[in-house]
C-alpha cells in the first residue's frame, strides 16, 4: 500500500459509526508488522491470551509468555515512539487490550477492515496486507536485511526474496563494482 492509500484506510476507519477497534489494529500494523492474530490477542499487561504492550519500556511482546514458539515467530521488539505515544494514550485511557470495542477485546476485524477498505476506495486488501507495506517501507527508509528479519520476525530469505528491491541499497555493491573502468 501507499501511504495515501494507508492514510485513506485509516480515515475510513475512524469514520465507521464503532471504527476506534480498527484504527488501532490498523495502527498496529503498519508500525509493527506483526500478524493480525497476535495483534488482536496483545494486552496492556502479561496475559494468558497472548502478548503484551510493555508501555513503561516501550517493548511488544508478541508472545505470551506460556505461548510455544512456532513457525510463525513473534519476537519482542522496541516500538517507535509514535506507536508508543499511542499506546500510552491507549493505556491511560483504561484500556485493557491493544484493540477494544466497549471495553472487551476484539477476536476479528473481518467485517470493519472490510467496509473501511470499501470506503477508502481499496481492493484486494487485507489485513496481511498491512504486515507487507510495514516491511516494506522499512526497506524503502533503508531498514537493513539483519535488522529487518529481526525486527519483523521474518526470515532473512524471506526479507531478501520478497522486500529487499524496494531498499534504495539493493544491488548497490554489485552495480559499483560493475560500474568499475566502464
Amino acid at each position: 500500500m501507499t501511504r495515501q492509500e494507508a492514510a485513506a484506510l485509516l480515515r475510513a476507519a475512524l469514520r465507521l459509526t464503532r471504527g476506534r477497534h480498527l484504527a488501532h489494529f490498523i495502527l498496529l500494523a503498519l508500525y509493527t508488522g506483526t500478524r493480525k492474530d497476535a495483534i488482536l490477542r496483545l494486552g496492556f499487561l502479561p496475559n494468558t491470551a497472548g502478548g503484551w504492550i510493555d508501555v513503561d519500556q516501550g517493548v511488544l511482546r508478541r508472545r505470551g509468555e506460556q505461548e510455544r514458539e512456532t513457525k510463525k515467530r513473534r519476537p519482542p521488539m522496541r516500538l517507535s515512539r509514535k506507536l508508543l505515544g499511542h499506546c500510552r494514550r491507549w493505556r491511560a485511557m483504561g484500556d485493557i487490550w491493544a484493540v477494544t470495542y466497549q471495553g472487551q477485546r476484539v477476536d476479528d476485524v473481518k467485517n470493519a477492515f472490510a467496509a473501511a477498505c470499501e470506503n477508502a476506495g481499496l481492493s484486494d486488501v487485507t489485513p496481511h496486507t498491512l504486515k507487507h507495506t510495514a516491511i516494506t517501507w522499512a526497506m524503502q527508509k533503508g531498514m537493513q536485511i539483519d535488522d529487518a528479519a529481526q525486527y519483523f520476525g521474518t526470515s532473512r530469505e524471506t526479507i531478501i526474496r520478497v522486500y529487499w528491491h524496494h531498499s534504495p541499497y539493493f544491488q548497490q555493491d554489485a552495480v559499483a563494482v560493475m560500474d568499475r573502468n566502464q
